[in-house]
């Protein structure tokens, strides 16, 4: 189960700045999340979809998930990680420095890793707050994504 970071408001945001978080649990990249994924998207790839083809004609001998559906799980992940209270809303506002350096077969586990790389406060009280991410599958050396995602607090 992850530990999950509870911080009283957003202005206590800044005297967590470069905390670790994480890791999330572990949640399954299944074909069918991956096919749900390209029925939202439209993007049905046949490295994504087809595993006939994919075990026949893919280096990875099978389906990997959409880069994007890897970091779609961010916000559910990070969740898991750290909450904030006294906010009317939390905005996800940007990626940044982002790269897929590894593939997610279909049916392989991924899990967060998060560190809170910068604070800056807002006019009216909000702030914004870059997150370093790693998203680690299991048994891979390399992380299937990375990169910083930029959230405004708003309270």
């Amino acid at each position: 189960m992850a530990t999950q970071t509870l911080i009283p408001s957003p202005a206590a945001l800044a005297d967590h700045a470069g905390a670790q978080l994480g890791p999330s649990d572990w949640v399954a990249v299944t074909q069918e999340r991956i096919d749900a994924f390209a029925g939202a998207t439209g993007d049905h790839q046949w490295i994504h979809c087809d595993v006939q083809r994919a075990q026949r004609e893919s280096p990875w001998k099978g389906t990997i998930a959409h880069g994007y559906l890897t970091l779609s799980l961010t916000p559910v992940l990070l969740a898991q990680l750290i909450a904030v209270g006294g906010c009317k809303a939390v905005i996800n506002s940007g990626v940044e420095k982002l790269r897929l350096a590894a593939p997610v077969p279909s049916g392989a586990r991924v899990r967060l890793h998060a560190v809170i790389r910068n604070v800056r406060g807002m006019p009216g009280g909000g702030v914004r707050v870059t997150f370093g991410l790693r998203m680690e599958v299991e048994g891979s050396a390399k992380p299937a994504c990375t990169g910083d995602v930029v959230y405004v607090y708003l309270p």
